[in-house]
């Protein structure tokens, strides 16, 4: 379950945060997740609490953005989404493409007080 990991990542950041800041409490962290970044929205729900208990951060409600995917054709320039099961460039059949979005995981913004 790597979404605990990613839980104490988001918590070493609100921390650093704090630090450098000096508010008192975290009521939203906002977070960026790529449609293919392998994330389990729900899963990071569940773990970020059992990190935050006696932080700042307790209580902080995750808002998830969720960012999707992008690729681009180098044979032909083409750009834009693509069904989830497809290898091809939809405008010339080329496998020559490549993911330009969709891996992210980042913390937005704090909403703090």
């Amino acid at each position: 379950m790597h979404e605990l990991a990613l839980a104490e990542g988001i918590l070493k950041i609100v921390t650093s945060e704090q630090q450098k800041n000096g508010f008192a409490r975290v009521l939203e962290i906002g977070l960026s997740i790529g449609e293919y970044s392998g994330i389990v929205p729900t899963c990071l729900e569940e773990c970020f609490p059992l990190v935050s208990k006696g932080t700042a951060a307790e209580g902080a409600r995750l808002r998830m953005e969720t960012v999707q995917a992008a690729f681009v054709c180098t044979d032909c320039d083409w750009s834009g989404p693509m069904p989830r099961h497809s290898a091809c460039c939809p405008n010339c059949r080329s496998t020559a493409v490549r993911m330009i979005r969709g891996r992210e995981f980042f913390v937005n913004n704090l909403v703090v007080e």
